[in-house]
């Protein structure tokens, strides 16, 4: 008899210690993933942020009218900005005006500090560390949740498998236990079969 008979049955992803050892292998493999992602997207946005604010630069606007609220369109996130006409200057002595981001409601004359780029043109800011750690980590669960799929998808098709060929042993097994249990003759071992 094979091993199923013998009391041990077959190793089969998922059930049993050796299945719970591929589970915490596949966990294990995903925290590492993740975490290396995250290390890399917080080196790589983290170098970004750093060759964005060399070109970025803080100046010291005056708005020259009032705020006009945002086009509806642009009103989706948290904090809509309105905007006003303003004039600002950068380089140093080079008076430049356009329309800059305001907080609602700001009067004319209000004086409020603006990122603009190497050319004095309104621009985003550098991003923030919160903004760089949300990034790293969002990165970093979204792969170790692929890995984690991954992994149980082929855990999964392991399992199947195995226990496919488990039960084609235990039929073959039963078709050679069957007729001693039952008392019945095998097929191909009754009078006139030749087996006599």
């Amino acid at each position: 008899m094979s091993h199923e008979s013998s009391g041990r049955g077959p190793i089969v992803a998922g059930s049993g210690p050796a299945g719970r050892a591929a589970l915490i292998l596949v966990l294990a493999t995903a925290l590492i993933c993740g975490a290396v992602a995250a290390g890399i997207l917080w080196t790589a946005g983290a170098r970004a942020d750093r060759e964005l604010a060399a070109h970025r630069h803080q100046v010291q606007a005056i708005t020259t009218g009032r705020a006009e609220d945002p086009p509806v369109a642009s009103r989706q996130g948290a904090k809509p900005r309105s905007v006003a006409p303003a004039v600002w200057e950068y380089p140093d002595d080079v008076r430049r005006s356009g329309t800059v981001d305001v907080p609602p409601r700001t009067p004319q004359g209000r004086t409020l500090t603006i990122w603009v780029d190497d050319r004095g043109s309104p621009a985003r800011p550098p991003g923030s560390t919160a903004d760089l750690a949300l990034t790293a980590l969002v990165g970093g669960t979204a792969v170790a949740g692929a890995v984690v799929a991954s992994g149980a998808g082929l855990l999964t098709l392991v399992r199947r498998r195995c226990e496919g060929r488990r039960l084609a042993a235990w039929e073959r097994e039963w078709e050679q236990v069957e007729p001693v249990w039952s008392g019945r003759l095998r097929r191909g071992s009754g009078p006139g079969s030749g087996d006599e």
